[in-house]
């Protein structure tokens, strides 16, 4: 059974950095894509970025690009959300989610990924 479990939210600083990890498990295919979304409260949950298991292509919301990289350890079935120069609103929980697909989708649209972990907060606040 496919599994997700993110880690690495917390508390930060505006201007700070955090890095996120989603460890995967029961992968029955490579051709997959992990993304990462987010929801702060009162809003609809967001696509933050995405990335191709196979080749590593990548997809950035306008909104973390140049701020936030994302990445992936096959060895370890994990990907990584590094996210620097953090802002208030930034705040949010944080899911990550994926989908099998033959083809390379990259977008960030959260109703194409049928499994989601259950998510990390991220808070940014002085």
């Amino acid at each position: 059974q496919l599994q997700l479990v993110e880690s690495g939210g917390g508390l930060v600083q505006p201007g700070g950095s955090l890095r996120l990890s989603c460890a995967a498990s029961g992968f029955t295919s490579a051709y997959y894509t992990i993304g990462w979304f987010r929801q702060a409260p009162g809003k609809a949950r967001e696509g933050v970025s995405c990335i191709r298991g196979s080749g590593g292509s990548t997809n950035y919301a306008d909104s973390v690009k140049g701020r936030f990289t994302i990445s992936v350890d096959n060895a370890k079935d994990t990907v990584y959300l590094q996210m620097n120069s953090l802002k208030p609103e930034d705040t949010a929980v944080y899911y990550c989610a994926v989908r099998y697909t033959a083809f390379q989708d990259l977008r960030l649209l959260d109703s194409l990924y049928p499994t989601w972990g259950r998510g990390t907060q991220v808070t940014v606040s002085s």
